[in-house]
């Protein structure tokens, strides 16, 4: 692995810690880590700097996110050694042996994503089952389980239920022990680290539903429009998952769209639409930095719509 970034710079107040996090992951669980920065996003520069960029690892840099993860130690080591900022970690979803997959339960602006997953849970004849859980910085819950190694889980968000996000196969999950934004990643009192329990049948027939079929090419959301009817923070949570719900091929180009519609809207929050849509590209594989142009030129792209209409 080629580093990116020099190896003698010196390691922030953070890095020590989520580096030794990140080790007992991949050494004791067998969860394959990567350095993250405070802001949960992948803490080693993009490897390359064109966005359409199809390269996962063959180059043999580390910086392409989700998928320098390793469960090898010196791996490990190796990719902390680049990333001397770090201070936390992820665990990359969908990978052998567990074939990890998370359920992100958000407790935000009047939405309980834990309430959501026990109502499933009721509807459809399941129990929610004890498993590893993660209490994250913003008062939620990520619960771990494992799936079958022929399942493939993809990304989604609030697509089962309000609240509930998924994290599956090109996806990862915060480790804890990390710091973000607004505190620390913690197992949950009393729930780790302890067996990761297997997803139920039930659960795993809804994860598995075929999704909606896509519109046209030049609309390629699958999420409702904006509209007068919904909620900027429900608009939002389908233009995130325009960009979860999709294949590599079209990545960039969705981002571009939601990213667009997000500013164009006039009621969204344009620093939570950047926030969100950038975590949504990455956990999906785009590289950072050609993400943040590819937000960045929607941004202008709508200011000269904008523009243009008045």
């Amino acid at each position: 692995m080629t580093q990116q970034r020099p190896g003698d710079q010196r390691p922030g107040p953070f890095w020590a810690a989520a580096r030794a996090h990140a080790l007992s992951a991949a050494t004791l669980h067998g969860l394959p880590a990567f350095p993250l920065s405070r802001s949960k996003l992948p803490a080693i520069a993009t490897a390359h700097r064109e966005p359409s960029a199809t390269c996962i690892g063959q180059c043999g840099q580390a910086g392409h996110g989700v998928h320098d993860a390793s469960a090898d130690p010196a791996m490990v080591r190796a990719l902390f050694a680049a990333a001397p900022w770090a201070a936390g970690y992820g665990i990359a979803c969908g990978r052998p042996p567990h074939h990890l997959i998370g359920l992100d339960l958000d407790r935000k602006n009047g939405v309980d994503g834990v309430a959501a997953l026990h109502a499933l849970a009721q509807r459809h004849g399941f129990s929610v089952p004890a498993t590893a859980t993660v209490a994250t910085q913003s008062g939620g819950l990520h619960l771990w389980l494992t799936v079958p190694a022929h399942v493939r889980i993809t990304n989604s968000a609030s697509l089962i239920g309000p609240g509930i996000d998924v994290r599956g196969s090109g996806g990862y999950l915060v480790g804890p022990g990390s710091l973000g934004p607004r505190g620390r990643y913690r197992f949950a009192p009393g729930s780790g680290p302890r067996p990761i329990a297997p997803a139920p049948a039930q659960l795993l027939d809804l994860l598995t539903a075929p999704a909606p079929t896509p519109e046209p090419a030049d609309r390629p959301a699958t999420a409702p429009q904006p509209s007068a009817g919904r909620s900027p923070e429900r608009r939002l949570d389908g233009l995130v998952r325009v960009v979860l719900d999709c294949g590599p091929n079209d990545l960039n180009n969705r981002l571009y769209w939601a990213s667009r519609t997000a500013f164009e809207a006039g009621d969204i929050d344009p620093g939570t639409a950047t926030g969100r849509l950038l975590a949504a590209a990455v956990q999906r594989g785009h590289p950072e930095t050609p993400a943040r142009r590819t937000i960045a030129s929607a941004a202008k792209g709508a200011a000269r719509s904008k523009e243009n209409s008045t």
